[in-house]
């Protein structure tokens, strides 16, 4: 499969090759499988900071105040994502 495509502003056209779905479809499963692990890390990365919010503010309801989410949002990101 071929895809026409301008080059910069000219008006030829370029035809680039499509690779096949398979290939495609294996590229994109490699992105999300990495997109899931960024994903995991930056939950632990968040809970973490969460967890340092909290000693901050002294508790949970003052930093869930301050962030304007509820209290249980972030107890469970915290229970989630931490093993401490």
């Amino acid at each position: 499969m071929t895809t026409p495509i301008a080059q910069g502003g000219c008006a030829n056209l370029l035809e680039v090759e499509t690779p096949p779905w398979r290939d495609r479809l294996r590229a994109e499963d490699e992105l999300l499988e990495q997109l899931g692990e960024r994903t995991e890390q930056a939950r632990r990365r968040r809970a973490q900071a969460l967890k340092e919010g909290v000693r901050e503010f002294g508790s949970v309801y003052a930093l869930a105040k301050h962030l304007g989410r509820s209290e249980t949002a972030i107890l469970n990101a915290i229970k989630k994502y931490t093993t401490e």
